[in-house]
């Protein structure tokens, strides 16, 4: 079959060292039939980089055991014609890419177009490498053993490698030499042969490898994470009762969170069913089974009374746990909502209940306080302004790039305090700074100006910083609002504190001693008892002691 004109094309090769019509390739258990073989699909397309128009190249040998053709699927028996039009040797512009589809070797896509975008280069080999990835801490050690300290890495890592001697996750070949690559319009998906058929050419080859995670497809552990990871991803419409055609569920049973059914799934009184999970046609679960996070595949039968946990069953060949009415109690999760996508991949966000104070109660507090400050402010904010433009030259409001609530970044508004291009001017003050840690500060700084040290004193400055709250940015209590470098600090202090939005005010703010030496300390320590302890309670105290040192400072300027 040709391929069409797509960009990406993922290979899916038979298991080495397997029979023709083996069963103990996982891959090919997976993709015969429906609904865990649109799962693997569905997810394989996703990761493509050229988006859904990606092709997935599937071994002929499989065609007998696949009794659907989804129309983004093609059979290859070694090698795969390509199309004329996609072959375009007049096309100097992007690349053709050939993944290997037993690994889902997921990366930062922008940084390696980066990278790409300056190699010179025909064919660039790119294989994924976890300890590449960012937020990695490595020791370094003498020649003699001895811990002499560690390096964290704070963004993914794409080094040099060497010229692989098997397919690489990606491979990525320039439109311009794509017909060099082929033998007689076909592109050959043996690896020496692809490689033979380069040299043969004289094409130049790169090798690089890029922080990322993988998964190996064939395998239980990585096959089950890629399903239930895809199932839970919001673009999948695999939801629960998708399928309602011959079901037999009994009233007693319960499902919770995203389960996938396949057809004429037949499941018994008192089952418990928690996502993500995917359950294949003809699947019969008995009485009290549990199921928990698992694919079962086509015509699999569970016995009464076992769990299933965390468990890839595509065949009949079973091994469960039995499971006692008291076994059973126990197993049986008391907080369902650990299962929903309440959290962001990679972090350590903390989440609270839907109706509780921080998730509702706190915002609208915010929505109001805001309003009433920028309502009583009004009325003043042209005088301010006006003294801003004739104390300095430069604009009325400072604007600067903040991290907030999970990390997405905003706009951080005050009015301007200092001279027209402060910040170049910092670098070289920052031998005199006086507190620890990524801060900045020193007394007496020379890029305040007049205006700005009355509003500074006054914490006027910080005034506009309630149309971040009222646009959801920020909260009038929380940590101090800080840019992506200085949370890069302390990765487990970050998630802590963007676990909830920034605020005016805050713990440390009132809380600080500002000792030499101590204030990064108390910083991620009254940063992290705020997210622990949030509460009414607590805002309010923050509020209170803020508003008697708004009043004691603003004494002091007369």
């Amino acid at each position: 079959m040709a391929l069409p004109k797509n960009t990406h094309l993922i290979v899916i090769r038979q298991k080495a060292g397997l029979p023709v019509g083996e069963n103990s390739s996982l891959l090919r258990l997976a993709m015969s039939g429906t609904p865990v073989a649109d799962t693997v699909l569905d997810g394989l397309r996703n990761y493509c980089f050229g988006g859904s128009d990606g092709v997935i190249a599937v071994p002929e040998e499989w065609s007998k055991g696949i009794s659907y053709q989804h129309p983004q699927m093609v059979y290859h028996n070694g090698s795969l014609h390509i199309s004329s039009k996609t072959a375009d040797s007049n096309r100097t512009d992007g690349w053709f890419i050939i993944s290997d589809g037993r690994f889902f070797a997921d990366l930062n896509r922008r940084r390696l177009y980066e990278v790409l975008a300056d190699l010179n280069a025909d064919i660039v080999a790119v294989n994924v490498d976890p300890d590449c990835l960012s937020y990695r801490e490595r020791a370094k050690v003498t020649s003699g053993g001895n811990v002499a300290g560690f390096g964290r890495l704070y963004s993914d890592l794409i080094l040099p490698a060497s010229l692989p001697n098997e397919w690489p996750h990606h491979l990525f070949v320039r439109f311009s030499v794509l017909n060099n690559v082929l033998i007689d319009d076909m592109l050959p998906l043996n690896f020496d042969d692809f490689a033979a058929q380069c040299s043969h050419n004289l094409l130049n080859w790169y090798s690089i490898k890029i922080g990322g995670t993988i998964l190996d497809l064939e395998t239980e552990a990585g096959l089950l994470k890629f399903l239930t990871n895809n199932l839970r991803s919001p673009s999948r419409q695999l939801l629960q009762s998708n399928h309602k055609i011959n079901h037999t569920i009994s009233p007693d049973a319960r499902l919770f969170g995203r389960v996938a059914l396949g057809e004429n799934v037949r499941i018994d009184r008192d089952v418990i069913i928690i996502g993500p999970t995917i359950i294949g046609n003809n699947v019969k679960i008995g009485r009290g089974t549990i199921v928990r996070a698992s694919v079962i595949g086509n015509d699999v039968s569970l016995p009464e009374n076992c769990l299933v946990q965390n468990r890839l069953l595509l065949e009949h060949e079973l091994k469960l746990d039995s499971l006692s009415s008291q076994k059973r109690a126990a197993q049986v999760p008391v907080r369902i909502a650990a299962f929903n996508e309440n959290g962001c991949r990679g972090n350590n966000y903390r989440n609270w209940p839907m109706f509780s104070y921080a998730r509702y109660i706190k915002r609208t507090a915010d929505i109001i306080a805001s309003l009433i400050v920028l309502i009583l402010f009004a009325p003043i904010f042209p005088l301010i302004a006006m003294a801003i433009k004739l104390n300095s030259k430069g604009l009325v409001f400072f604007r600067d790039r903040r991290e907030g609530f999970h990390g997405s970044e905003f706009f951080c508004l005050k009015f301007r305090t200092m001279i027209a291009g402060a910040d170049l001017i910092q670098e070289k003050l920052r031998v005199i700074n006086q507190v620890d840690g990524p801060q900045f500060k020193v007394e007496d700084d020379p890029r305040v100006t007049a205006v700005g040290k009355f509003l500074r004193d006054t914490f006027i400055d910080e005034v506009p910083q309630f149309l971040n709250i009222l646009l959801g940015q920020m909260s009038v209590v929380g940590p101090r609002p800080s840019p992506k470098a200085e949370n890069t600090f302390c990765p487990a202090w970050r998630d802590a504190r963007l676990s909830v939005r920034p605020g005016v005010t805050g713990l440390w703010q009132v809380c600080r001693t500002r000792q030499p030496g101590c204030d990064f300390q108390e910083w991620i320590y009254y940063d992290t008892e705020y997210v622990k302890n949030l509460s009414l309670k607590l805002d309010f105290w923050i509020c209170r002691q803020t508003f008697k040192k708004l009043v004691l400072r603003f004494l002091k300027q007369f």
